[in-house]
């Protein structure tokens, strides 16, 4: 090889080193490889739960509420789940909640296969499964740095997204060719088969390779505490405030995507598996560069939700199936690249006995405002159709850019004069 062939490649070594520095690291690569299958039959669960839905009522209302029932738990109980986390082992706390989240796709699947699901079901096995995932989210958040370590945080928690995301594109696809063969049924099996991964990665862990936070000992108004220390904090406070606007209105893919897929360009299951997918490989392109040259902080956050809001709105404008597609793949990345920011922000903000509290308003402000957004967003798409669903998300974004850049732009100032003063 010629010293110029080598000058051409190192800094391209360097780069794929800084991408997937996290990697490095044993455990985490054994969690990543869980994680991966579990995702996977996760987005397929996702994929025919609300195909299943719209089979049974035809209902983009009945849609968002299945959805809402899904994270209401997380908005009510959610903050509570963080004191949990705080409390105990998050690791034996991730294997118990994981193994019951597979016992809850395995009755859905039976159910669906045997031709005796009801629509009650259905949401009580959704609600069920909400309830599990207020306490196993902010668990799951705040276990990563007990991995990585600070240095690697940000990229751990980017290359998770893209991992997500990798899974959100082939997932839906994989589920539309599932459901076509299969029926719907079959795509909450292989979900609760899925599992079984993720908790083994858990279990084959080198705990003593972990660098866990010390328990956070019970006592009287820890609830009220985390609640106080955000508030009292502006730095946590305003991307928490910002991500509950975002994901009120912005993230409710699930309720719009449906109705996007079968009114306005009229198709089917494999429709909304590609309108899915497409965001899902957005998303990867934006989680590597997240990973690789992103940045934490304000301005990271107002830039992110700005370039949301205009790839939600650009789809939204879309005149064919095609350039929709396409406009998905930004909003992919464009979320990524909000969502990462946000949570690698507040991780490394947060006090670490207080993590798991931040961490749970964060699974609040992501998922908890489903609730409320979910039903907003199936009214408006049922009544409106699937571009005014994803237009309310795009005004959603711009306004929590906004928000945050006058946030940034006080803080800049108030610097700005210290140093002069």
């Amino acid at each position: 090889m010629t010293l110029l062939s080598e000058r051409a490649i190192a800094p391209l070594d360097a780069l794929r080193r800084q991408t997937f520095a996290s990697l490095s690291n044993r455990n985490y690569r054994r969690y990543l490889t869980g994680q991966s299958i579990s995702l996977v039959g996760t987005w397929m669960q996702t994929i025919a739960q609300s195909w299943l839905v719209l089979q049974l009522t035809g209902s983009g209302t009945a849609l968002g509420l299945v959805v809402a029932l899904q994270t209401l738990p997380t908005l009510v109980l959610g903050p509570y789940g963080g004191v949990i986390a705080d409390r105990m082992d998050k690791r034996r706390l991730m294997i118990g909640l994981q193994s019951v989240m597979g016992v809850l796709a395995l009755a859905l699947g039976l159910l669906t296969i045997t031709g005796a699901v009801q629509l009650w079901q259905v949401y009580v096995l959704a609600f069920v499964l909400g309830l599990n995932n207020c306490f196993e989210n902010p668990a799951r958040q705040s276990f990563v740095l007990e991995m990585v370590g600070s240095d690697d945080l940000r990229n751990a928690v980017s290359l998770n997204s893209v991992l997500v995301n990798v899974a959100r594109a082939v997932g839906p696809a994989v589920a539309g060719l599932v459901i076509a063969t299969g029926g719907i049924g079959l795509c909450f099996l292989i979900n609760a088969a899925s599992f079984v991964a993720v908790v083994t990665s858990l279990l084959r862990l080198d705990v003593s390779a972990l660098s866990p936070s010390n328990p956070t000992p019970r006592a009287p108004g820890q609830l009220r505490e985390g609640l106080t220390y955000v508030r009292r904090t502006p730095r946590l406070a305003i991307p928490l405030l910002m991500m509950a606007l975002v994901g009120c209105l912005a993230y409710e893919f699930q309720v719009v995507l449906p109705v996007v897929a079968s009114q306005t360009f009229a198709g089917d299951a494999r429709t909304y598996g590609f309108l899915t997918a497409a965001m899902g490989a957005g998303a990867v392109v934006g989680g590597l560069y997240m990973a690789a040259r992103g940045r934490t902080g304000m301005w990271s956050l107002v830039v992110g939700a700005a370039a949301f809001g205009l790839a939600l709105l650009a789809t939204a404008l879309s005149p064919t199936l095609g350039v929709a597609l396409v406009g998905m793949g930004l909003v992919g990345a464009a979320s990524v690249a909000f969502q990462s920011a946000g949570n690698s922000t507040l991780q490394l903000a947060a006090a670490p006995h207080m993590r798991g509290r931040v961490m749970a308003l964060w699974a609040v402000a992501f998922l908890g405002s489903t609730p409320i957004g979910g039903p907003i967003a199936g009214l408006v798409s049922q009544h409106f159709g699937g571009r005014a669903g994803l237009a309310l998300g795009a005004v959603a974004c711009i306004v929590a850019a906004g928000l945050g850049a006058v946030v940034a732009r006080r803080e800049s100032a108030a610097r700005s004069a210290e140093v002069i003063g």
